[in-house]
């Protein structure tokens, strides 16, 4: 038995602190009592009565006639026994103020122009201050309830989203289900979101933004017959900026949220508006005025849905959602009372607005489409909807951020191999494994939660998440050896890498110990496009030898051919690219150095970090730097640094031999025993670059933010999310920062700073604590930002690793060019999977499609309209255009060589990204 109050189990009635493990309650009294029901609708009565009195303006006559009628409500009722009389007696009189159809839905019969459409909600975080267990449970007891009301309210309509909660009632609670299904039949519970759960958009990549989409349509469509068209979204920490048009290809057109009501800096300006992704397409966004999705239905929450209604000049109308939320519970049954009154008050009075019951999300949407179409012109918002506030979660719970990155990572990884096996594979026994990539991807989706991602629950939440990404990385390497055997790669004793990026790569790369030859070479070089490459000596006519050497007495260089370094002091005090001949540090400027904040927002430690801990920065002494590898193919520095008696970091600066043909980077590779209070770690690096705006990866594209604080809209962007770079670039040059699992970033004049500790102690009293390592590296280019960087971030959080395999790599490497895309470097091939329905892979639900398919998803990464093509030996039939639901668009031209191989010529927008079903 769970016994938790709705915000789970914290002392002192503060929500947010750690839970105690050892509380114990003792059921002491339950009673079973027969409701006067006439007494209780008095109660309401007078509730709302009352509270027009105090809201309405006091010298108005509705305020006036609130008073006397509640006056005269209190003369006639008498208390105690044989009240019944004095109580209808007193309902009557309420009937001046009320009217006289508060007691069926009849009161919302009368139909004249509703400003006000009331929707029920319950929203139950995924995971917070409760783990997954409980929500489970949490789920079955809240959506019962609705049912319950449902049949003594026909005017209630209740909306919920997160096909992961509708998932767990159908596999712990059937009969639930199937009660919850008969009244989606009826249109009163009403699916809604599409997606797998209420997510974070910052920090998931594109392809997890696609794959919640993906995953919540299907379900939808497989268990209640159709798909959702509102893409929900009311308590997640900012919106990205591909989201519209991650949404509109996948059959969404509108956008609900409120979170931005929230800001601590600005208002955000617009009620209803249309948003516009980077690519130019839009969704029409509601943000209700009430601005809360669990209210109360007071008569406040009403009146507030006009008065702080920010677009009446295009349409007057608003959703009230309302239910207990975010530990669940949803609507009441006097939630169901109380609007009721508040129409019958604004029918009889007047003044108040008119509450609608009784229809969908989707209705009122409908309505707002239906007057965009007919002209209205509705506000426009171009780009990322940056919630000013809880900035601290790009940072907090940085394992399982990491867990994050790397499943994503891995997850594309095998659906490459599996895909390529299954079509070309030697073992013809081999089967795509849909069934397990499913569980990876829905453990994946589920730990993106937007309380479990950005870090924000509670102890017991990550215990549990850690222990399914440990499934997930262990499946996925089960998965990937069987795909790689079925493609014939293991079992021989040549050194191998496998690069599974869509281009070359040629780098120098470090051989594992039990690999490495009888002649002591402790790397190799591996030089070769996508599949299997050969290792091969480094050949130091084509590749720069790297040198090391102390200087001067403290003062360390490392040098290749196309970056000489100086650390002094234990930072880089000078990078000076080869190449273009000009410094990239700024003068005086230390890179590398670790700087340590106070970081005691005002209230939600794991959430927020305030402007003002900028104020705190501290400079991180190095205590000890000396050289740790002296090889001619990589040199390395350490520093070592003690942050306090029970914190250290220890940073590995290292220089590879440079290739000719890739870009030389500067890496660091830091461990860190973190035990700190309320801290704020960050590394800094003082370019010589100037602009007023930088450059931060996001999913599928490139965000623009200021490098200065101008206006009170820049200063809030003191912190903001990346991927897995920032740059900052001028007319010629630039300089980008590589991570592989942090999201934290910040830009000020030429000044970046990537983020990587927190210290908060609620609701996890131990976030972060302990052992942590972390890679990052700096990347100077001469030229604006262009694919460098972009592949750049791809190499250094899949980088190669030597295996055993067969050197004799063309017998298989055919598999592995089955399927490409050429032509220009700003199109990225992210994704190779099979089709969802494919009738060799459909696991049911949806009616498989004859035959087999190939899904590619591109995506063009630089901001311009790009050319490309797809090449293919595989037995391509048709090419389609599609969405990422895979429904057929658009057929493409093929041109067939005589071979038998395949070439479809495609073109891309700006950020778009599109999806092609290569059909066998």
């Amino acid at each position: 038995m769970a016994c938790n109050g709705m915000f789970g189990n914290a002392p002192g009635g503060d929500s947010i602190q750690p839970p105690n493990p050892d509380k114990y309650y003792q059921l002491s009294k339950a009673q079973i009592v027969a409701v006067n029901l006439q007494a209780r609708a008095l109660y309401y009565d007078f509730w709302i009565i009352g509270d027009a009195a105090r809201e309405f303006p006091g010298d108005s006559w509705e305020a006036h006639e609130a008073n006397m009628v509640g006056n005269a409500m209190i003369d006639a009722f008498i208390a105690g026994d044989g009240s019944q009389e004095s109580i209808i007696e007193a309902r009557k009189i309420a009937q001046r103020y009320l009217g006289d159809k508060v007691d069926s839905a009849d009161v919302y019969a009368p139909d004249t122009d509703p400003y006000v459409f009331a929707i029920g909600h319950c929203h139950i975080d995924t995971c917070w201050l409760w783990p997954w267990a409980e929500t489970k449970r949490k789920v079955a007891r809240s959506w019962s309830n609705q049912c319950d009301l449902m049949e003594r309210y026909p005017e209630h309509r209740f909306t919920v989203s997160q096909a992961q909660q509708f998932k767990w009632l159908k596999q712990y609670y059937p009969s639930v289900f199937d009660r919850v299904k008969r009244w989606v039949r009826k249109g009163h519970f009403q699916p809604i979101g599409g997606s797998w759960v209420e997510h974070d958009t910052n920090m998931p990549s594109g392809e997890s933004l696609v794959r919640q989409f993906i995953y919540g349509q299907r379900f939808f469509e497989s268990h209640f017959g159709k798909r959702v068209n509102t893409f929900w979204l009311p308590d997640t920490f900012g919106y990205s900026t591909q989201i519209p048009q991650i949404c509109r290809l996948a059959g969404m057109s509108r956008f609900f949220t409120q979170k931005l009501s929230w800001n601590n800096i600005n208002n955000f300006p617009h009620t209803t508006f249309q948003w516009v992704a980077l690519d130019g397409s839009q969704v029409l966004c509601h943000m209700p005025p009430s601005e809360t999705y669990t209210a109360e239905a007071h008569f406040g929450d009403v009146k507030r849905s006009v008065t702080q209604h920010k677009s009446m000049d295009k349409d007057k109308s608003s959703l009230l959602v309302f239910g207990k939320g975010d530990g669940g519970g949803g609507p009441t049954f006097e939630h169901l009372e109380k609007l009721r009154r508040c129409r019958g008050l604004s029918d009889k009075i007047g003044t108040l607005p008119k509450v609608k019951m009784g229809e969908s999300v989707d209705d009122f949407f409908a309505k707002l489409e239906a007057k965009a179409a007919n002209g209205t012109e509705f506000a426009t918002w171009y780009g990322e909807l940056y919630f000013e506030l809880h900035r601290g979660t790009y940072t907090t719970q940085a394992n399982n951020k990491r867990n994050n990155r790397k499943s994503e990572f891995l997850l594309r990884e095998i659906e490459l191999l599996a895909t390529l096996a299954t079509l070309r594979g030697s073992d013809k026994s081999y089967k795509y494994p849909k069934e397990h990539i499913d569980e990876m991807w829905e453990g994946t989706l589920l730990c993106q939660f937007h309380d479990c991602l950005p870090g924000s629950s509670i102890e017991m939440c990550y215990d549990d998440s850690d222990k399914l990404y440990a499934g997930i990385f262990k499946t996925g390497q089960k998965l990937r050896k069987d795909a790689l055997a079925a493609l014939g790669v293991t079992g021989s004793t040549g050194l191998v890498a496998l690069n599974t990026l869509p281009w070359s790569r040629s780098e120098v790369v470090k051989i594992p110990a039990p690999l490495v030859a009888s002649d002591g070479s402790k790397y190799a070089l591996v030089d070769g496009s996508t599949g299997v490459i050969a290792c091969q000596p480094v050949d130091f006519k084509a590749t720069a030898r790297v040198t090391v050497s102390e200087v001067r007495p403290g003062v360390f260089r490392l040098q290749n051919g196309k970056l000489k370094i100086d650390i002094q002091d234990g930072v880089i005090v000078s990078l000076f690219d080869i190449d273009a001949q000009r410094e990239v540090i700024s003068k005086g400027g230390k890179a590398g150095q670790l700087v340590i904040f106070d970081d005691k927002p005002l209230y939600w430690q794991a959430w927020d970090v305030e402007v003002f801990h900028l104020e705190s920065r501290k400079e991180l002494p190095v205590s000890k730097t000396f050289i740790a590898e002296d090889d001619q193919n990589r040199a390395s520095v350490v520093t070592e640094t003690k942050i306090s008696d029970k914190s250290w970091v220890k940073t590995t600066i290292s220089l590879s031999a440079s290739v000719s043909s890739e870009p030389s980077i500067v890496e660091f590779e830091s461990e860190v025993e973190w035990h700190e209070t309320m801290k704020f770690l960050k590394v800094e690096f003082p370019v010589d670059v100037t602009n007023t705006e930088a450059s931060y990866e996001t999913q599928y594209g490139i965000v623009r933010r200021p490098t200065h604080y101008n206006t009170s809209w820049d200063m809030a962007k003191f912190e903001v999310c990346c991927h897995k770079w920032a740059d900052l670039s001028e007319h010629g040059y630039g300089v980008s920062i590589l991570n592989d699992s942090k999201y934290g970033f910040a830009t000020c004049g030429n000044l970046m700073r990537l983020s990587l500790l927190r210290a908060p102690k609620a609701p996890d009293a131990h976030a972060d604590m302990g052992r942590h390592h972390i890679r990052y590296a700096i990347l100077p280019h001469s030229g604006n930002l262009d694919a460098r960087t972009v592949r750049a971030g791809y190499n250094f959080n899949h980088p190669l690793v030597i295996e055993q395999g067969s050197s004799q790599i063309s017998r298989y490497n055919a598999a592995f060019n089955a399927v490409s895309v050429q032509g220009g470097s700003s199109i990225i091939l992210d994704a190779v999977k099979r089709g969802e329905d494919d009738e060799d892979v459909s696991t049911g639900g949806i009616p498989a499609r004859p035959g087999k398919s190939v899904i590619l998803r591109v995506y063009e990464s630089l901001g311009g309209k790009a050319r490309g093509s797809i090449h293919s030996s595989l037995p391509v039939k048709r090419v389609w255009k599609c969405n990422v639901l895979e429904d057929d668009e658009e057929e493409l031209e093929i041109q067939k060589s005589k071979e038998g191989s395949v070439t479809v010529d495609i073109e891309v927008r700006a950020f778009e990204i599109a999806t092609y079903r290569l059909q066998l």
